[in-house]
């Protein structure tokens, strides 16, 4: 199958937490406290897998750190789709909202380290 993405999706092993959702129309979810654990990161979006079921179409705030503990990426992330395992958990795909294109430098960074780590062909 041919990969219709527009950035290659780069393996990561990451957590974070998800404390409040929103929405553009000023609707907020707060006392969340959830953990999420990333799968995969591109210069478009992430995967991660949560047991919590967040409403689709919400934002999220969050810090990503990509190899250097100095390139740290502060961005917006929004719910796109989920998909329910048979674990239990489930697979959201997420979009990265308002990254400025001069950070595209963490990513290929990034991408650079996993190929020397023979991560990556």
């Amino acid at each position: 199958m041919q990969e219709k993405r527009r950035f290659k999706r780069l393996p990561v092993t990451m957590t974070l937490e998800v404390s409040s959702l929103f929405r553009q129309d000023h609707e907020k979810i707060e006392g969340i406290e959830a953990p999420i654990h990333v799968t995969d990161i591109s210069k478009g979006g992430i995967g991660f897998i949560s047991t919590s079921d967040f409403p689709l179409d919400y934002y999220f705030n969050a810090c990503i750190q990509l190899g250097d503990e100095d390139a740290k990426l502060f961005t917006v992330i929004k719910l796109l789709r989920k998909e329910f395992l048979d674990d239990g958990s489930i697979l959201y795909g997420c979009e990265l909202v308002g990254v400025a294109p001069v950070l595209s430098f963490i990513f290929e960074d990034y991408e650079n380290k996993l190929r020397e780590e023979g991560v990556l062909e």
